[in-house]
């Protein structure tokens, strides 16, 4: 008899399976991450950013 929630075919539980960090799902999301982190933070993102910290400073002065 099967465990209720188990997988029939290979006997995991399909949601403890798909979060699995070294599962094959996990494998792909990490792979992807890595592309993604390499690569440059664009201007137009800092720009924005340092106008958030200059609002922030503003008030923080005016409080």
């Amino acid at each position: 008899m099967i465990e209720p929630g188990k997988d029939k075919r290979r006997g995991v539980a399909p949601a403890k399976a798909a979060f699995d960090p070294n599962g094959p799902v996990g494998r792909k999301l990490k792979s992807f991450y890595d592309v993604i982190e390499t690569e440059p933070v664009p201007d137009r993102l800092l720009d924005l950013l340092e106008k958030l910290d200059e609002a922030e400073r503003r008030a923080e002065r005016g409080s």
